[in-house]
């Protein structure tokens, strides 16, 4: 079976990584090993590393500061396993998780993303249950039996119609990221970039909803913060914009049509208003009242209209 390297990309909260790292250690299946890279100057932090004395876990400290996209594309550049996994340093696996990677790798060897069964949890750890993921759930997630096997326009299709995916729990093919890595020109949507134009290099994606990760969301996130200014929207539209032109000319004309639409982002958008007008921020209410009613020019004709 492919060995694992769970990369975990670190700045923020010290006592929430440590949490994580010991999920990783509670592991049922031990065939994993767990390279920290930190990007902070957090006090005590090589010390706990060293203290742990485990040969699966190896901790290194960024001379500089790279920020968030240049620490994942150095965790991808230190990824040698076969697949990977690029673990949030807030998240927490359950000790199953890497079994479960192998189950489902075996129904399908060697795809390219594998989406296991996740549970959102808040700051202290309980479960969560906000519209952005009872959305992903019930209204873009694939139904009926898992798992689930998807590739080509159809999936692009179904995740520009809404994101159901939750990046730092997903299995990844080593080789294939190291193909393609992470965009500098991006920053909260780069994920969704990734996994795009590996679904257009013809990777595939199996999704299971067996529970073994959870993805801990933050309300005072920065995607939360960019999200409410509008900012994090202004990428989005250029980013999906830019996308269904790309779509159109290799001749994905439903998924193009979706993305020029990208119906879910805006409905999101809308759903800020009222907390930006709570917040007397008018000027953010106003950028996100925008987005929500623009849509870029349709190009083509069919298409399932979402």
């Amino acid at each position: 079976m492919p060995s694992l390297d769970i990369m975990m990309p670190y700045y923020g909260d010290v006592a929430l990584m440590q949490l994580a790292v010991r999920s990783i250690l509670a592991q049922s299946d031990p065939d994993w090993h767990l390279t920290v890279v930190d990007d902070g100057q957090a006090a005590g932090v090589p010390e706990w590393f060293a203290a742990l004395e485990d040969p699966r876990v190896t901790y290194e400290r960024n001379p500089v500061n790279l920020g968030v996209t240049g620490n994942f594309r150095k965790c991808v550049e230190l990824a040698k396993r076969d697949r990977m996994v690029m673990m949030g340093s807030d998240d927490v696996m359950l000790p199953d998780y890497v079994a479960t990677i192998r189950r489902l790798e075996a129904v399908r060897p060697g795809i390219g993303m594998i989406q296991p069964g996740v549970q959102v949890i808040d700051e202290t750890g309980q479960p969560s249950g906000g519209l952005v993921d009872t959305a992903k759930r019930r209204l873009y997630a694939p139904k009926g039996p898992a798992p689930h096997l998807m590739d080509g326009q159809e999936l692009a299709v179904s995740l520009l119609r809404g994101d159901w995916l939750y990046f730092p729990s997903i299995c990844w093919r080593t080789d294939a990221v190291s193909a393609v890595s992470f965009r500098e020109d991006l920053g909260v949507i780069q994920d969704l970039a990734l996994v795009i134009e590996l679904v257009e290099r013809g990777e595939g994606l199996i999704a299971d909803d067996q529970v073994c990760f959870q993805y801990r969301r933050h309300s005072a996130s920065e995607s939360a913060k960019t999200a409410l200014d509008g900012f994090r929207f202004d990428e989005a539209r250029a980013y999906f914009l830019a996308t269904a032109d790309h779509l159109d000319a290799i001749g994905w004309a439903d998924a193009a049509q979706v993305a020029r639409r990208h119906r879910s982002a805006r409905l999101h958008a809308l759903t800020l208003v009222p907390t930006a007008l709570r917040e007397r921020r008018t000027d953010s209410a106003r950028r996100l009242l925008r987005y929500a009613a623009t849509t870029g020019r349709s190009q083509t004709s069919g298409g399932d209209g979402s």
